[in-house]
């Protein structure tokens, strides 16, 4: 048995609001518990989460590793090697 009056009162329904709106209820040792974020309005849940790229990392990686401009059309259209270029102008 546990101890008597050393416990905190538990709310069974304890209500989570978020933006003044109660969003889901729950069980907790606080009557109202108010969030900022949940899983309703967060972006990765609701699908509209956006890669941001504030300080240019993604084009300082493509640089980098030389994948600046480089596309699946570029590719096919140049030949692999300089034996590749010649044979396909000897034709």
């Amino acid at each position: 048995m546990p101890k008597a009056d050393i416990h905190p009162t538990w709310y069974a329904d304890a209500k989570v609001i978020c933006n003044g709106e109660v969003v889901m209820t729950t069980g907790s040792t606080s009557p109202e518990i108010h969030v900022d974020v949940w899983s309703g309005n967060h972006p990765f849940y609701t699908g509209t989460q956006k890669i941001l790229d504030t300080e240019g990392r993604v084009d300082r990686f493509m640089r980098k590793y030389g994948m600046a401009g480089v596309t699946n059309a570029d590719s096919a259209a140049a030949p692999a090697t300089p034996a590749a270029a010649e044979a396909e102008a000897e034709g």
